[in-house]
């Protein structure tokens, strides 16, 4: 089974690129090298985008493998195939890491578990349910990354084929 997806790597320090590109080489099994491009939403830094090809599961493990990078931006999607959902995950260095479950269409789907969670919450006082539904479907993650999207628009992008 195949899946497919795209890395984008939003904002990096030139320093951390070559860390990025370790990272999805070791993930993809095969030496990766993007080709980036200054970031103009955040200047001196850069960005990248490459669309990547491998097993289902491969956008977790490519979001393992940077998490935690407190100067980078990315986000890492999986299209769902027959048998598996899709993913989502984005990270923020100020919200660190959104992880979702996508449908046919792209929505973010959200478990029932979940979203008792969120009313419980809401119902305790600890926050307001409009606050809880943003964060599970990454309402914060998406505000603050849409400057660096925009910004990307028009980006060449490569397709890998991870070795399986």
């Amino acid at each position: 089974m195949t899946a497919r997806g795209v890395l984008y790597v939003h904002s990096s320090p030139p320093a951390l690129c070559p860390h990025v590109e370790w990272a999805a080489s070791g993930v993809l099994g095969m030496r990766v090298s993007l080709d980036w491009i200054p970031q103009s939403a955040s200047p001196g830094t850069m960005r990248s985008e490459v669309c990547w090809e491998g097993r289902p599961g491969t956008a977790a493990l490519i979001a393992s493998a940077m998490r935690g990078w407190d100067r980078v931006r990315y986000e890492v999607t999986e299209d769902p195939s027959e048998d598996c959902d899709g993913s989502r995950f984005m990270w923020t260095p100020a919200l660190g890491m959104f992880a979702g479950v996508t449908g046919v269409e792209g929505d973010i789907l959200v478990s029932e578990h979940r979203l008792r969670a969120a009313v419980v919450a809401a119902s305790d006082g600890r926050t307001t349910l409009q606050r809880e539904v943003d964060r599970l479907l990454g309402t914060p993650w998406d505000e603050e990354l849409e400057p660096f999207r925009y910004a990307g628009e028009g980006a060449p992008v490569r397709w890998l084929h991870a070795a399986m």
